[in-house]
C-alpha cells in the first residue's frame, strides 16, 4: 500500500501546522523589523558634550555638539566623541533589534543555517 505524500513515520497535517507557524512567524518578524525600523536611539560621550541619534534603519539622524566641546585647536577629540556616541547609538540599536528577534524565534537564529540540525 503506498503512503500519501508527508514524511515517513511524520502524522498527516503536522507539515501544514509547521508551515502555518512558519508563517505566522514570518508576519510577527516583518512587523517587528518594521517597528524598530522605526525607533531612534541616542547616545552621548563626553558627558553629554556630544549627542548622537541614529535610526533604526541604521541611519544617523541627529549630531548635537556642545559649545564647549568645539575646539579649532583639538579636532581629533571632537572627533573621538562623535564616533563614541555613534557606536554606542548602533549598538544600542542592534541590541534591542536581536533582541525582540530572539524573542520571536525562541532563540532558534544565529546565522546561516537559522540553528536548525540541517
Amino acid at each position: 500500500m503506498a503512503k500519501r505524500g508527508g514524511f515517513p513515520g511524520a502524522m498527516p497535517g503536522n507539515m501544514n501546522n509547521l508551515m502555518k507557524q512558519a508563517q505566522k512567524m514570518q508576519r510577527q518578524m516583518e512587523e517587528t523589523t518594521k517597528t524598530l525600523e522605526d525607533k531612534a536611539y541616542t547616545a552621548t560621550s563626553g558627558g553629554g558634550a556630544v549627542s548622537v541619534t541614529v535610526s533604526g534603519k541604521k541611519e544617523v539622524t541627529s549630531v548635537k555638539l556642545s559649545q564647549e566641546v568645539v575646539d579649532p585647536e583639538d579636532i581629533e577629540m571632537l572627533e573621538d566623541l562623535i564616533m563614541a556616541a555613534t557606536n554606542e547609538a548602533f549598538r544600542q540599536m542592534e541590541e534591542e533589534n536581536s533582541s525582540a528577534m530572539a524573542k520571536l524565534t525562541g532563540g532558534l537564529g544565529g546565522g546561516l543555517g537559522g540553528g536548525f540540525p540541517f
